[in-house]
């Protein structure tokens, strides 16, 4: 029987004072790539002249709340959790630190440029969950003898929260999915914990509420903060329709329409949230003592409410969710991210940056493949020393070369800070030189 505090490497280092889900946290925590995360920007640039979220401060938060929810199911529910597979503290909190390490430079801009510059290869694309698994068991070194973290079954298991590889014909599952087939066997291997194929585990689940709520309520309080979402305009009923009309209508041109019931549901839902908000937000913000309290009340509340919105159920089938989450707070927090789409994400402004950020990206990435599918020792020396014995180890040994230097330049891009994308998109493309004494990434 597959145990849940297994390891897929043997050989890995005794056992200490630690539990291994709290050995697991501590290696996630002291990866480079969760410092990396510091020049990650959440939705906006950290140089914007405001402090916004990043993301190494976004997952600390989402890693905060993914451990009070474990505490608290693992509390009020302890048998449940047992018979559903158990819940670990340490273990859900490890994964909620290691679930955007493969988010890279630029965000979603960027994962939907290598996706398609991957895919011109015939790989299975990029996306930032299998991402985030390839480095905790690919990229990131802490033994001699094996790649990755050798993180226990069920923190691996606990990071899928799209448990499955990438599907053809359209649809969530093409576009989200938790693994490329080059760990596949690291998947498998996890997934034999359960539950039923392509269902999450229970921690898996309560790391995803945790990186909702982080998202959808500190988005909200960052960008009213910066006078991006005018949240004391919500009183005006102008205001709110505005804003449900565009989000309706952005919805159905996505592909994703709700229907007439569920609308009005959610109309309703959004009265009710934008009432409570604005008895506490009257006002445009301006740092004042009673504005700094208030914001901060408004938030704390809505954290604990949602906390408290979740209990475990024994599923009724094997692909029904274990983590029941109550309806109204699913819906307040699919509401709360749509200020940010509405107000922020939309603005022509981020727009147009953003257009950047592709060219940036998409040069990078012909750049690098170019010199990785030639590998002469001029060509590679672009490339930091790490990722030059990948090369000429995918030169000796792979049966597809071409896909597999492929995957090393998308590696290397995303493994880069914003800084370090911009620096040397500059240097490669000739803009500006730097200097000989630069480091060429890490």
């Amino acid at each position: 029987m597959a145990g849940r505090y297994d390891r897929f490497h043997q050989g890995d280092r005794p056992d200490d004072n630690r539990e291994r889900g709290q050995r697991d946290r501590d290696r996630v925590l002291y990866t480079a790539a969760l410092r990396r995360l510091a020049g990650v920007t959440q939705v906006v640039a950290a140089g914007e002249g405001h402090v916004f979220h990043n993301r190494l401060t976004h997952t600390l938060e989402v890693a905060q709340v993914a451990g009070r929810l474990a505490e608290k199911l693992s509390k009020e529910q302890s048998e449940l959790a047992e018979t559903l597979g158990g819940i670990n503290a340490d273990v859900v909190e490890a994964a909620a630190l290691a679930h955007d390490l493969g988010h890279p430079p630029f965000g979603h801009v960027a994962e939907e440029t290598l996706d398609k510059c991957l895919q011109a290869h015939a790989l299975d694309g990029f996306e930032g969950n299998p991402q985030s698994f390839r480095v905790v068991t690919r990229l990131e070194s802490r033994h001699r003898d094996f790649s990755g973290l050798n993180l226990c079954r069920a923190t691996l298991n606990a990071i899928l929260k799209y448990p499955w590889h990438r599907k053809t014909g359209g649809g969530k599952k093409q576009r989200k999915y938790g693994a490329y087939h080059s760990e596949g066997d690291e998947f498998a291997w996890a997934r034999e914990l359960g539950p039923a194929s392509e269902v999450k585990s229970v921690e898996a689940e309560l790391m995803d509420w945790a990186d909702d709520i982080a998202y959808s309520v500190h988005d909200m309080e960052d960008f009213y903060r910066a006078g991006l979402i005018p949240l004391e305009r919500l009183t005006e009923d102008g205001e709110a329709q505005a804003f449900l009309k565009e989000v309706f209508e952005r919805w159905a041109q996505e592909g994703d329409p709700v229907s007439n019931e569920v609308q009005k549901e959610l109309e309703r839902t959004f009265d009710g949230l934008r009432e409570f908000i604005t008895a506490l937000v009257v006002e445009p913000y301006e740092g004042t003592s009673s504005q700094r309290w208030a914001l901060r009340s408004l938030t704390a509340t809505l954290i604990a409410r949602y906390v408290g919105a979740i209990g475990l159920a024994e599923p009724a089938a094997d692909a029904e969710p274990r983590v029941e989450i109550h309806e109204r707070a699913q819906a307040e927090v699919r509401m709360l991210k749509q200020l940010t789409w509405h107000y922020v994400i939309h603005n022509p402004a981020l727009a147009a940056q953003q257009h950047g950020k592709r060219k940036v990206i998409r040069d990078l990435f012909e750049i690098f493949d170019s010199a990785a599918q030639k590998a002469t020792p001029q060509e590679i020396a672009i490339f930091p020393i790490r990722h030059r014995e990948s090369l000429q180890k995918v030169k000796a040994e792979s049966a597809e070369p071409e896909q597999d230097c492929a995957r090393i330049a998308a590696d290397l891009i995303a493994d880069m800070t914003e800084r370090q994308a911009l620096d040397m998109h500059q240097r490669l493309t000739g803009n500006f030189l730097g200097s000989v004494m630069d480091v060429i990434v890490k």
